[in-house]
């Protein structure tokens, strides 16, 4: 599956606004609620990256929807990636992104580690093909840890589609 013809320029975001917040010692809320926000935050800020695509109906639903679909199960599969996915009636056709933290943030990842490169998804409920084939050539591609490499030392939007294109 060729996932590039997806993948625009701009919805690619070579950094994140959100960072790590900084959690005192002795704040009076409970730091896995701060991290937990600072999620949120974070998939806020994806789903207005797919926004970008002009096929989000409402990017605030889409934004409570990747959240509600965060809170059954994290997409922070490992590696430092994450894959935060939905089907939902808040988009017009299937659409994904790629944002990067080089510094890494929290996202409650099964290996524990920073999330470094997200790639957020968006289908209709029923369009089930595209959406599990792009996720599964996803998958694969991102075993290889010279693809993930290529993406982090991206230095613009077209370094990180060739780095798509020579994994196909």
């Amino acid at each position: 599956m060729n996932i590039v013809r997806f993948l625009k320029p701009e919805l690619i975001k070579l950094e994140l606004e959100t960072t790590d917040p900084i959690i005192e010692e002795d704040s009076p809320v409970n730091p896995s609620k701060i991290l937990w926000q600072n999620k949120e935050k974070i998939i806020i800020e994806l789903a207005d990256l797919l926004d970008r695509s002009g096929k989000v109906r409402n990017v605030k639903r889409l934004a409570k929807d990747l959240i509600q679909r965060e809170k059954k199960a994290t997409t922070g599969i490992g590696h430092r990636i994450a894959i935060p996915h939905i089907r939902t009636i808040q988009v017009s056709q299937f659409v994904m992104g790629c944002a990067r933290s080089t510094p890494g943030v929290y996202f409650d990842s099964l290996d524990g580690e920073p999330v470094h490169l997200f790639f957020p998804m968006a289908a209709l409920p029923n369009d089930d093909t595209i959406y599990l084939k792009v996720f599964k050539t996803l998958a694969e591609a991102l075993r290889y840890k010279g693809f993930r490499e290529k993406l982090m030392a991206a230095k613009d939007e077209f370094e990180a589609m060739r780095a798509f294109r020579e994994i196909e």
